[in-house]
């Protein structure tokens, strides 16, 4: 089915609490994907934010993010007062202000928290603890212990502490614990509102699995035994990518290495249930970095940079072939951006995933560039930009004069004006069963809304949109994007 849809993070939805969440502008903006005639809305990983406020270095990859809870759903449910969410929250300005928005809905949740303890334990609170106990009961304990050792890093804590835990020897019962089980749950419920509202909307969530965790992680210091690390928990050997034209010293990531025949020898179970759990949240997942499942760049920990890594087989097919016999048919879209061997390519199609192409990485060549819209294919996902990407605007400011000429001319633009529209017609109107676009694109934004910047550690993950804009992106909903939804055969089932 040719399908369209939007890429906008949770966190750049316009809210009065300095950050997007889970509460009304989400739910509005679900409407506003259905009246565009939309079928995806597409998100970056929902988990914790971790190093530099970034969704990609999650202390906890199977956890929600807390700060997308809504602070509105809270006093519906009973858990706040109007008069609580209210006081000293941080006021939006486009950006959002991760400290400050930690500190009031750190202050928020333990407030609801203290209402919580006092009242009888719900059977769907203890559904919850018990259906999601092999992640949950590790997250809780973990985040216990950061708290106690001052946010140190698991590998200095003390011996007895450093230890991996097993689900049945957590005291579930400690305060703290219970306090983090408590969060997971309000995340839980108001999520599973919010995507039973898209169903309602006919909209599909597309979520965003990173390949590699960080080192700091519940995920690492529950599961030692799956990561290449030495006797004290240091990574071995770290993720990255190697040189290449845009970087001479390559991107060392930092990530460990996972221990792929320790996983492959239980079946992947860690991977499997790391899945399950992403397709329990979304309909979809973008899984990122692909090649990596064929063939990774390892780099030695001690390397300051990426030069002198060096290319290991990845888990390729057995991999695939256990999460689909553990969970059937997995809806992927594989991101296969960069530089993709035979391997890559050979992988993506044995198991009918579709592939990435990028508008912007389009006009540096000749006419023979697959990122150009007349050679899509119809088993593929096109973009006129990533969260990684300028914005249009920004990237047609920064074009070479060659570049310019041949967008100009390919996209049939006039103007200056015309670049965004031209350039969402010319995907739309393409072979590809999939066109998502970055609201900032809808919205004809700047090189100021973009939303990272690669390679940069501060920074990036800040932008929101302001309310005014989100009426405007209504009005384009119900106007033009809707109009060429339609014209260009993309137009949801419900719509």
């Amino acid at each position: 089915m040719r399908s369209s849809g939007l890429l906008l993070h949770v966190t750049s939805l316009p809210t009065r609490f300095g950050i997007g969440d889970l509460g009304p502008e989400a739910w509005r903006f679900v409407d506003t994907l259905a009246e565009a005639g939309q079928t995806w809305w597409q998100l970056l990983p929902v988990c914790p934010v971790g190093l530099g406020d970034s969704p990609y270095a999650s202390p906890a990859s199977f956890a929600g993010n807390p700060l997308l809870i809504s602070p509105e759903l809270m006093v519906q449910d009973g858990w706040s007062t109007e008069a609580e969410i209210s006081t000293n929250y941080p006021h939006p300005d486009g950006s959002v202000d991760y400290p400050s928005v930690s500190n009031y809905k750190s202050a928020l949740l333990r407030q609801a928290f203290a209402r919580f303890v006092k009242q009888p334990k719900t059977d769907e609170f203890t559904s919850f603890i018990h259906q999601e106990k092999d992640w949950l009961l590790p997250y809780a304990a973990f985040q216990a212990r950061k708290v106690q050792y001052r946010n140190r890093i698991w590998t200095t804590w003390s011996a007895d502490d450093r230890k991996p835990p097993r689900p049945d020897t957590i005291e579930a019962g400690s305060s703290e614990i219970q306090f983090y089980l408590f969060e997971q749950f309000v995340f839980d419920c108001q999520w599973r509102r919010l995507h039973a509202h898209c169903k309602e909307k006919g909209i599909r969530i597309m979520g965003d699995l990173p390949i590699y965790v960080a080192h700091d992680s519940v995920d690492v210091w529950a599961h030692p035994d799956l990561f290449e690390l030495d006797e004290a928990g240091e990574p071995l050997v770290v993720a990255g990518v190697p040189p290449d034209f845009f970087s001479k010293t390559g991107q060392r990531w930092g990530n460990p290495i996972y221990r792929w025949k320790a996983m492959e020898a239980d079946g992947f179970d860690w991977w499997v249930r790391r899945m399950k759990r992403a397709l329990c949240l979304c309909d979809s997942v973008r899984l990122d970095h692909f090649r990596g499942f064929a063939g990774y760049w390892e780099i030695p920990a001690t390397e300051e940079t990426a030069v002198h890594g060096r290319w290991v087989p990845g888990p390729r097919q057995p991999f695939f072939d256990q999460l689909t016999e553990k969970l059937g048919a997995l809806p992927i879209l594989a991101e296969d951006l960069g530089v993709i061997t035979p391997d890559v390519i050979k992988l993506m199609q044995a198991n009918a995933f579709p592939g990435m192409a990028v508008l912007q990485f389009g006009f540096d060549a000749g006419m023979d560039n697959l990122h150009l819209p007349h050679n899509y294919a119809p088993n593929q996902c096109v973009y006129t930009g990533t969260h990684d990407n300028n914005t249009l605007l920004g990237w047609w400011s920064a074009l070479t004069e060659y570049e310019h000429n041949f967008a100009k001319d390919y996209l049939g633009i006039q103007s200056d004006n015309e670049v965004c529209r031209k350039a969402v017609e010319r995907c739309l109107s393409s072979a590809a069963d999939m066109v998502i676009l970055p609201v900032q694109d809808i919205l004809e934004l700047g090189s100021e809304a973009r939303m990272n910047f690669p390679g940069t550690p501060h920074g990036n993950w800040r932008w929101s949109l302001l309310p005014k804009q989100h009426i405007q992106l209504r009005e384009a909903a119900d106007g033009w994007l809707r109009h060429i939804t339609i014209q260009s055969g993309r137009l949801g089932t419900q719509n």
